[in-house]
């Protein structure tokens, strides 16, 4: 990682890099006793294999780790792994998917889920965000290091349940140092945290090296504590 490589077209489960989440976690301040339930959705858009006859078949991906896994996999390291397949022959999608299953819950440590999904039925990303947007609000943004100081929650009393998203979320992967992209979405309940502010300091990842899982829960720990 962090260098140009060539990518491997042959099925090789060694390309597979794993990330301690202990690590991750303990810079953020969670212990072993996590303060949510989740799990990391990968959907991967352009895995491809050759059928027993060699004609190809390409179809898309989605991988589900439960976040009590002790390791993720690093996502560009997933990335090559899953182009290794494009001139590997397999007998049918069962088998594919067995690979890929066994691979990945090894390299994490727990049991993985993975499953092909139609094309059809992929949303667009921006179709799958319920709430209001942040991305229109005005704002004038001058930190691009995260910054949870930015954070305040509204002078009004009592207490609001909302849904918010933002579409102009990206950090950098530590690895590479490349921008990592994503959406963004926030729903809570409690104080009414100051808008303007969210975006701003959503935005101040913007340069923040950091892996996107940990981000998440880094993000979940600002807002609980700051707002």
């Amino acid at each position: 990682m962090g260098r140009t490589v060539d990518y491997v077209s042959v099925y090789t489960h060694s390309l597979l890099r794993s990330i301690d989440r202990a690590k991750q976690r303990n810079a953020v301040g969670l212990g072993q006793k996590l303060p949510f339930l989740g799990e990391d959705v990968w959907n991967c858009y352009e895995l491809s294999w050759l059928k027993p006859e060699g004609m190809p078949v390409n179809v898309a991906l989605r991988i589900r780790v439960p976040f009590t896994s002790p390791m993720i996999v690093e996502s560009k390291s997933l990335k090559l792994y899953l182009n290794s397949f494009s001139q590997t022959k397999f007998l049918d999608r069962k088998e594919v998917l067995r690979t890929i299953e066994s691979d990945l819950t090894q390299a994490c440590g727990a049991s993985i889920v993975v499953s092909i999904i139609d094309f059809k039925k992929i949303p667009l990303p921006t179709e799958c965000f319920s709430g209001e947007s942040l991305d229109k609000l005005s704002c004038v943004i001058n930190t691009y290091q995260r910054d949870p100081s930015i954070l305040t929650a509204g002078t009004t009393v009592g207490v609001v349940k909302e849904t918010l998203h933002t579409h102009l979320f990206s950090t950098l992967c530590p690895v590479t140092g490349q921008p990592d992209w994503a959406s963004l979405h926030i729903k809570y309940k409690g104080p009414r945290i100051v808008r303007t502010r969210l975006l701003e300091y959503l935005v101040s990842y913007r340069r923040h090296q950091m892996f996107h899982e940990s981000v998440i829960e880094q993000i979940f720990v600002d807002l609980r504590e700051s707002c």
